[in-house]
């Protein structure tokens, strides 16, 4: 069935996506204006809006109870505020000349255009699933969003079985094999790359591998999945590598995602060299004066390196989401970049990195020195007091910041924000060694570790000439 949309007496605003970019560019957008100015249809292909996928694998773990609690409002919440949420909805396509989106009702499969005058495309990003034998069997999971949490949890309700594989180790996959662990399942850990956690370089991902075993995960690295074994159900049976084989009654994908673009790319919008939608300052895609993009389908500028990436984070979705309503709504805002910091941990080993990594450093062309130093969370005399691994890399010359990593346990994470905010400052290690940073036993040593490894920094620097 065809139908249209008349519109209304004010302007039409159109989302495409109901989670964080799009409905807090909705919600700031309505806040602006009124009904009658601005008329705001969301489309969400799923049951759910406005919630934390970085809290999924916490509620698979079973350190949240509930799933509502990862929900920050409903859509039920959303329409109160006078914002037409039309769930289990996806666009099908973009007419850019036209100024419209082509709509399906996933029940119904029943079809209509929207016209709009003004698009906000906040499609997310999609797990990375190889083109593989197996790889769409039951029993295989991607986690990005709310739907994919209850679709994994139903899988785990019926599943027999007690032996969950995870394919990569990167942040969605470290913390899945975490809570398959908290599960009572018996995990493996199948990993391409030198070490978990390619975020960091591979001498701090070193940290995180002997961490992973310790929680009794089987840790196994340098190791290319060829394909996945199904049984005569169809159901997932075990992960085919190059050298072994193993058993698997369900499976987790956390090799990483890609920007959700096919929309766009269809509708001929300015993509990046990772595929994510290029925007201006103003969230506003490039080219189009009303059409903005946020969250995960889009490439940001990295302040460190000078150069677009992406990044999916809600915590740069929702700031996307800010700006995008309060320049949709007739205010201003602009989103400057990253710095790219992110912090996870895998029990209470934390985990944490801002800035560029060393290879990043020489795709870029950057010289460099780095450090790498042991310290304590608070004073060595203190109780509790518990180990933490700095590393911090320095441009050679100018001694500019370019990155910080952090492992280690309580407190450790956090403290990568000092480096965050000196990166965004432009600052040199040898000026971070006199930031007045809070002192006093519980919480630190004398000389806190990010400023221990500025230290060290600055003298290579010094030393280097």
């Amino acid at each position: 069935m065809n139908m249209s949309d008349a519109r209304g007496r004010g302007e039409r605003l159109v989302v495409i996506g109901g989670d964080a970019a799009g409905m807090s560019a909705a919600s700031q957008a309505r806040r602006l204006r009124s009904p009658d100015e601005l008329e705001i249809v969301a489309f969400e292909r799923g049951h759910f809006t406005s919630y934390s996928a970085c809290g999924i694998p916490y509620w698979v773990g079973g350190d949240v109870a509930e799933r509502e609690q990862l929900i920050a409002r409903t859509p039920e919440e959303h329409r109160a505020r006078d914002i037409d949420v039309r769930l289990r909805t996806e666009v099908t396509g973009i007419d850019v000349d036209q100024q419209r989106v082509r709509a399906r009702d996933v029940v119904s499969g029943d079809e209509y255009w929207t016209p709009y005058d003004k698009l906000v495309i906040a499609t997310g990003a999609r797990p990375i699933r190889p083109e593989l034998p197996g790889m769409e069997a039951p029993g295989v999971h991607g986690v990005q969003t709310l739907d994919d949490g209850q679709a994994l949890m139903d899988t785990l309700v019926r599943t027999r079985g007690r032996r969950a594989v995870v394919v990569g180790a990167g942040y969605i996959g470290v913390e899945m094999a975490e809570a398959m662990i908290n599960r009572g399942y018996e995990v493996t850990v199948v990993n391409r790359g030198r070490e978990p956690m390619a975020t960091l370089d591979p001498d701090m991902g070193r940290l995180v591998h002997r961490a992973m075993e310790g929680l009794g995960i089987t840790m196994v690295n340098d190791t290319e999945v060829t394909g996945l074994l199904t049984g005569d159900d169809g159901r997932v049976r075990a992960v085919d590598a190059r050298d072994a084989r193993f058993p698997a009654d369900v499976v987790v994908l956390g090799i990483g995602v890609r920007p959700e673009t096919s929309l766009a790319r269809a509708a001929g919008l300015p993509l990046g060299q990772h595929g994510g939608l290029l925007t201006d300052r103003s969230m506003r895609v490039r080219g189009h004066e009303n059409i903005w993009a946020g969250g995960d389908c889009v490439e940001v500028l990295d302040l460190v390196s000078g150069q677009e990436r992406h990044i999916a984070l809600g915590t740069h979705a929702n700031k996307h989401g800010q700006v995008i309503g309060a320049n949709v709504g007739g205010d201003y805002a602009t989103f400057p970049g990253v710095v790219g910091t992110a912090v996870s941990k895998v029990c209470d080993l934390e985990i944490a990195r801002t800035g560029l990594r060393e290879k990043d450093a020489r795709r870029v062309g950057l010289r460099f020195e780095s450090v790498t130093v042991e310290s304590t969370s608070r004073a060595g005399y203190y109780p509790n007091a518990s180990p933490m691994t700095v590393k911090m890399l320095a441009e050679r010359r100018t001694g500019r910041l370019l990155g910080v990593q952090i492992v280690g346990r309580e407190g450790a994470g956090k403290r990568v924000d000092i480096a965050a905010v000196a990166l965004t400052a432009g600052m040199t290690v040898e000026q971070m060694t006199a930031l007045d940073l809070g002192y006093a036993p519980p919480f630190s040593p004398v000389w806190d570790p990010v400023l221990v490894a500025a230290r060290k920094a600055a003298a290579k620097v010094r030393g280097a000439g």
